[in-house]
């Protein structure tokens, strides 16, 4: 159960974060995408390349990613295209596309795997009927990192999320379309979760507010 901060036994025990990095971990380079892609192949992991091309095409958290059933991603014995789930944290939907590179990991997942629609896509390796944890997942993404020479430290399972997103974001500097992949009810929470800088999010807001008025100016 641990100890009380007031008990004598905590007198001069570092803290649980001391010597840890603490703070949103980094996105993932598309190099290092295709590093791990590769790295994992040569490990013959098939289940681990599924759920990481899933969780970088996703962008869904690890909480979402690991309640995925079969039924979610298969219709008609081909895996989607697109995909839309209910996130637990919101309770809203959301909707994200497979690309090729994850539609093929993914099937020859589930062709290994077996499974009904309503099974979990990566079920547990303690009973095969609930679903992997979190806390799984996120050891298997110190695995990967770690397997490319990356530090462990630097990223986490929030990696894989924001790797798309990030991307995305640099290429078009749209944050709205940003915000609808991520799920976010919020525009607020897409700029803190992106990092962006606050003088970029008032330029891109004034933008976004000319281009709104330019019809009417015309007109």
């Amino acid at each position: 159960m641990g100890h009380s901060a007031h008990d004598p036994a905590t007198k001069g025990r570092p803290a649980w974060n001391a010597g840890r990095k603490l703070g949103a971990k980094r996105a993932l380079k598309p190099q290092q995408v295709w590093a791990i892609r590769f790295w994992l192949d040569c490990e013959r992991r098939t289940r681990d390349r599924a759920m990481f091309d899933l969780a970088i095409d996703s962008k869904l958290r690890g909480c979402d990613i690991v309640k995925l059933k079969i039924g979610d991603l298969v219709s008609g014995g081909r895996v989607r295209n697109r995909a839309i789930v209910i996130q637990s944290k919101t309770g809203r939907p959301v909707q994200f596309e497979l690309l090729e590179p994850a539609r093929t990991s993914i099937l020859a997942w589930l062709e290994a795997r077996r499974g009904a629609l309503d099974d979990y896509a990566v079920p547990s390796r303690l009973n095969g009927v609930t679903h992997i944890s979190t806390r799984q997942y996120a050891r298997l993404v110190n695995e990967w990192v770690t397997g490319i020479g990356l530090r462990r430290e630097d990223y986490g399972t929030h990696s894989l999320r924001r790797t798309k997103a990030s991307l995305i974001y640099k290429r078009t500097g749209n944050l709205r379309a940003v915000q609808i992949l991520l799920g976010h009810t919020k525009i607020e929470s897409t700029v803190r979760y992106l990092g962006v800088d606050v003088e970029d999010a008032l330029t891109l807001a004034e933008e976004l507010r000319f281009e709104r008025l330019a019809p009417r100016l015309q007109a």
